[in-house]
């Protein structure tokens, strides 16, 4: 099932998303959903957050990437209650977009580089290096666990900027083709 994601100011975007555990209920069928609401949007990562589910699981499909970046083909994993332990190597500006935050992409700083612990959907526990466009989409998708969105790491000018454009969001004064909640419109509205 398609899931509607919550837009720029809604609460759960800001929350430090809660680890769950092999008996949450409905675990399989939402990891579905998770990747079905993903390709339905074209994104190629979605954290739980952004579907109103505070907790510490997300999922990615970076293969669209793999024209440029051929180790990427095939590139498709579920990350549950994840903690990334260690970033490095020289930062690099690459540019960014949310489903989140529809139509606003900037470049963002990230590490070139990580190391990940995390479980798989069938609780195998991993710890893991990943590097270049596989660490940034990774610490993106992350940081939404974190409470932390992509325009909370631009600079104060840029944040400026598009203040009135996040406004625009959150109250839904956006046009979108995927279904989204927007926190400042009022019940009937929208």
């Amino acid at each position: 099932m398609v899931l509607p994601v919550k837009a720029y100011g809604h609460p759960t975007l800001r929350k430090v998303a809660e680890d769950i555990d092999k008996d949450y209920e409905g675990f399989s069928q939402l990891i579905d959903d998770m990747f079905e609401t993903m390709y339905h949007t074209i994104g190629v990562g979605l954290a739980a957050p952004q579907i109103n589910r505070s907790i510490r699981l997300f999922v990615v499909d970076i293969s669209p990437y793999a024209e440029d970046y051929p180790e990427l083909d095939g590139f498709k994993k579920v990350f549950i209650n994840a903690q990334i332990t260690e970033r490095w190597g020289e930062e690099e500006l690459f540019n960014e977009g949310c489903l989140s935050v529809p139509d606003i992409h900037e470049d963002v700083s990230r590490p070139t580089s990580i190391k990940i612990e995390y479980y798989d959907p069938e609780w195998n526990f991993h710890q893991e290096e990943y590097h270049g466009v596989a660490a940034r989409v990774i610490q993106h998708e992350y940081d939404h666990l974190d409470g932390i969105l992509f325009v909370d790491r631009l600079t104060s000018l840029r944040k400026t900027l598009l203040k009135k454009r996040l406004k625009d969001i959150a109250h839904g004064n956006i046009s979108v083709k995927y279904r989204m909640i927007f926190p400042k419109v009022k019940k009937g509205k929208k």
